[in-house]
């Protein structure tokens, strides 16, 4: 690990810190340790202590001890504790991009080997198998079998105006499954035309970016795009917002994108969705990546809203301050323990709005919600936007 891993931009970032603490009191890590180290300010004045001290001229001069490989492993470590929220940036006063930092050193950590064991596991399935759970790519879209009603088609189409890009945890995880299967039933209800790629969908790549493993990135974005254009459409829709995220930042621009929230809302205005009345009252969940990271705040709110009889009450913290669920960043694969921290103060602060249910629009955050909420019996609904707009369609 050296200065020159790093492009100037960033070790200007890190020069410029204030050390104001505005990060250590946003960051979801530090709430659920007390460990200040986990902060954004505690991991810069960490890489910059390790970076003086492999640093030739830096050591010389104030004779430093240059660090051990144990030392590199342990801050390595850390580096990975963490959701990759956004909270940080998000009130940085100095407007660091703290988010590249982290994922540069990410990149740097898995380039000299310092990184969790567990990274290359991601690195494995998505080579072996085009998926993060190693699970045979030809059955992602095998859930189409256990609606009520499937089509013959199985949503399958040679071509169409939309594609759903389901993403990796809507198709394999059982949880997450009940979303896909609802927006699906949406659009059937709103006479979209839709297809589902099937086994021609590949991973979206974000878990590669968020594991440091970056370079491995072009391949699926070629064969995803290249999936795309071959049933001639024109729209892409995303319940995941990462995938939605990685599509927008990193995939050639052929297609227009749309995060389901998004999508719903212009069929909601366009009069397209028979919605009936649902007396109950609900809380929004702000996904880091769809809000935070995409800026998405008023569209899950204009659905919810549009449903008749629906009460929105919000959390303390929402929009760009909402609190992370503990799902990102490849967290609840390397430390489940963190994870659920995290879970357990968002679903807390969810539970003391006196609502029937939490609702978000991403699969990862029903998932740890979800998942925290059944294993401690507490007693509030996980729903994602989609699962309650069909509660809500008509008939």
């Amino acid at each position: 690990m050296s200065q020159t891993a790093f492009p100037l931009a960033r070790r200007l970032d890190m020069a410029a810190c204030a050390s104001c603490r505005l990060c250590v009191d946003v960051c979801p890590a530090v709430a659920a340790t007390r460990d200040g180290s986990l902060s954004a300010l505690g991991r810069m004045k960490g890489l910059t202590d390790l970076l003086r001290r492999r640093g030739g001229l830096w050591r010389k001069l104030l004779r430093l001890p240059e660090p051990t490989p144990e030392e590199i492993k342990a801050f390595g470590a850390s580096v990975f504790r963490c959701s990759l929220c956004g909270s940080c940036q998000e009130v940085c006063p100095l407007g660091i991009e703290l988010k590249e930092l982290w994922l540069s050193l990410r990149e740097e950590l898995v380039r000299t080997g310092n990184n969790p064991k567990k990274i290359e596991m991601i690195r494995d399935n998505l080579e072996e198998s085009h998926n993060v759970f190693a699970e045979d790519n030809a059955e992602r879209a095998d859930w189409v079998d256990d609606m009520r009603d499937p089509p013959d088609d199985g949503f399958q189409k040679d071509t169409a105006e939309v594609v759903f890009f389901t993403g990796c945890v809507g198709a394999y995880f059982p949880l997450a499954q009940k979303i896909p299967v609802a927006l699906c039933e949406i659009f059937q209800a709103s006479s979209v035309d839709f297809t589902l790629l099937g086994a021609d969908e590949w991973c979206c790549g974000f878990p590669l970016v968020g594991a440091g493993l970056g370079e491995g990135l072009p391949e699926f974005i070629a064969h995803n795009v290249a999936a795309v254009a071959a049933k001639g459409a024109r729209q892409v829709v995303f319940t995941c917002p990462s995938c939605y995220q990685i599509w927008r930042e990193a995939y050639p621009q052929r297609f227009e994108l749309f995060h389901a929230s998004q999508f719903l809302t212009d069929l909601v205005a366009a009069g397209k969705v028979p919605l009936a009345p649902l007396d109950m009252t609900v809380t929004y969940h702000d996904p880091c990546d769809l809000g935070r990271g995409a800026r998405v705040f008023d569209a899950p709110r204009a659905v919810l809203r549009a449903i008749p009889g629906l009460t929105l009450v919000e959390m303390g913290h929402n929009r760009e301050h909402c609190l992370c669920c503990g799902g990102g960043g490849n967290l609840e694969m390397l430390d489940a323990e963190l994870s659920s921290a995290m879970a357990k103060r968002k679903v807390e602060e969810a539970v003391a709005t006196g609502a029937q249910a939490v609702v978000t629009t991403c699969q990862q955050c029903v998932r740890t919600m979800t998942t925290y909420a059944r294993r401690n019996k507490v007693a509030i609904e996980v729903l994602d936007l989609t699962q309650l707009v069909r509660r809500a369609l008509a008939g």
